[in-house]
């Protein structure tokens, strides 16, 4: 692919939620500005949306801040060059484009698709990755995501059991763990927890590897009920 084919300029503007687009032709005229959501068919969209601008996704370099991810793969998969930045070389493409001020998604996918028009030497062409390493990275950003949002709920958790059952606390210092959850299920109250059968008690602990069995007796749970 050479650089004379590439006739149209779009920045993608990207986020976890939804993506800016902006799309210019050589002359760095504005053909048009639209939002996508985030996900297959949203992305697909886009992908559509410029096609139908610009005829041949060859004939389009597009702009963007991440050099990876499913905006990314989506562009490079339906033909695009897709062109990266880093993020600080795009604050100072926005201080020369425009007066700084608050966030704005439109000017920054419009940014984004000017500087690759007139300073394409700040970019970095994206190539195709194995297939194999796509795969591995996606899984390791899932991972990721989801054991970030396993920290916010488990603090909401821990919040929530602070103020009517701080004794549960006591068991273990990760309220997300399984054994927890569990003895939660089975006891999801204080006045409950203080009817649980010691033998009950202790294959649950047993099952669930808990061995801070003498700051579970401190705890109140359970009540030491042998019926």
């Amino acid at each position: 692919m050479t650089e004379e084919r590439l006739i149209w300029f779009a920045g993608v503007d990207w986020g976890s939620q939804k993506h800016q687009a902006c799309l210019l032709d050589a002359a760095g005229v504005v053909v048009g500005e639209r939002e996508f959501p985030h996900g297959g068919s949203g992305l697909a969209l886009l992908c559509d949306w410029l096609l139908a601008l610009a005829g041949d996704a060859s004939a389009v370099a597009v702009a963007i801040e991440v050099p990876h991810g499913p905006v990314v793969d989506t562009l490079l998969d339906r033909g695009f060059a897709v062109h990266a930045i880093n993020p600080k070389q795009l604050d100072r493409l926005r201080d020369r484009f425009s007066v700084a001020g608050a966030k704005d998604d439109r000017r920054d996918a419009r940014i984004a698709a000017a500087g690759l028009r007139t300073d394409p030497y700040l970019y970095r062409q994206v190539e195709m990755g194995d297939p194999v390493v796509i795969e591995l990275r996606e899984w390791s950003r899932l991972a990721e995501e989801l054991q970030q949002e396993r920290v916010r709920l488990s603090t909401r958790v821990r919040q929530q059991l602070w103020r009517y059952y701080p004794q549960l606390l006591a068991v273990a210092e990760d309220v997300a763990a399984e054994g927890v959850l569990a003895l939660w299920n089975l006891a999801p109250t204080p006045a409950k927890a203080a009817r649980l059968r010691q033998t009950t008690m202790a294959r649950l602990l047993k099952q669930h590897h808990i061995r801070k069995v003498d700051a579970v007796n401190r705890s109140g749970i359970p009540g030491g009920s042998n019926s």
